[in-house]
């Protein structure tokens, strides 16, 4: 049983109720405020006493809120919202004392391209801070960003939600790899091998990339797909074990799979168009000095990566997209 709580409420109890409705683990929402997982549980003990309501309970899907949390989640979020939006921002923010974990949503290539440069900055910014990915389908990204439980998304979304906000980091271009044992292809794939070789599709959707097929098809070309994966990463190993496989695969990443001996890179056999990376965040932490400053991080990181021509772009715009591209883009140097 809980007793009603008749002291005035501590509203350093709300930072508690959304972490855990953010992380549904204690050791991780005590982590996301810097306390000790003791703290956590005496915090959450006194929001259970307040509210009269376990509010979160163990099931096999971590700590999941009754519904007396779900009824509390909105107005809490209002208040943690307006806090980030109209108050935080007034306070100084320092990112070297700052203990905090972000959160970016990337697929395995992106850890290849981002993580490395991203890590070695912050650990000499901010030593206190840490980083944790996600890899998820695109359906649940803007509940994600909404919610807090991600901080940013980095890569290239072409059907991200209008909602969102956006930042172009930098354009990459597009190769094609084979096995290095394969002793069929020389330097350049002609358009009868590109079309008859087997190709690996790499999809997070399972499927085939309208994007890429689209680049192919406006030069008459098809691919004979051979297999789908979600994974990046295996793409080397699955041609190690068959070598007449091909697959074109973003530039950066053809040359660290390049480096360990396994793959080679060839020019396919007709230029195909560059695509923007970017990052991408929600309209409720727009002015959130944590993210404001990790953003800030992240394109100061990237404005001199090795990047292709694009066409001609304001590179450092911020687009918010809504009303199918009705009312202008915004645009601030954050």
């Amino acid at each position: 049983m809980y007793a009603v709580h008749n002291a005035p409420f501590d509203y350093n109890l709300l930072a508690v109720f959304d972490a855990m409705l953010r992380e549904r683990n204690v050791t991780r929402a005590a982590e996301q405020l810097g306390l000790t997982q003791s703290a956590m549980s005496h915090a959450l003990n006194r929001l259970r006493s307040y509210f009269d309501d376990p509010l979160f309970v163990k099931t096999a899907h971590g700590m999941t809120p009754t519904t007396k949390a779900e009824g509390l989640a909105g107005p809490i979020l209002d208040v943690m919202t307006t806090m980030q939006t109209r108050v935080l921002p007034q306070s100084s923010f320092d990112p070297a004392t700052m203990q905090r974990t972000f959160t970016l949503c990337m697929t395995d290539m992106g850890e290849l391209v981002f993580l490395p440069p991203l890590m070695q900055r912050l650990r000499a910014i901010a030593p206190r801070c840490s980083l944790r990915t996600l890899q998820v389908p695109m359906p649940q990204i803007e509940a994600l960003l909404a919610s807090g439980e991600a901080d940013l998304v980095l890569g290239s979304v072409r059907t991200a939600p209008e909602a969102l906000f956006q930042q172009q980091l930098f354009m990459h271009g597009f190769v094609t790899i084979v096995s290095s044992r394969n002793q069929t292809v020389g330097d350049t794939l002609t358009v009868e091998q590109f079309e008859t070789m087997p190709h690996i599709a790499v999809s997070l959707a399972g499927r085939s990339s309208p994007a890429y097929d689209a680049a192919f098809e406006s030069h008459g070309l098809k691919r004979r797909v051979y297999v789908y994966t979600p994974h990046f990463l295996s793409v080397p190993l699955l041609m190690d074990r068959e070598p007449d496989l091909i697959a074109t695969v973003p530039e950066e990443l053809a040359n660290v799979f390049s480096r360990y001996g396994v793959v080679r890179v060839v020019k396919p056999p007709v230029a195909l168009p560059p695509f923007a990376l970017s990052q991408y965040w929600h309209p409720r932490f727009h002015h959130d000095p944590a993210i404001v400053w990790l953003r800030q991080l992240v394109k100061q990181t990237f404005d001199q990566y090795p990047a292709i021509p694009a066409l001609p772009a304001d590179d450092a715009s911020l687009k918010r997209r809504k009303d199918a591209g009705r009312k202008p883009a915004k645009s601030t140097k954050r």
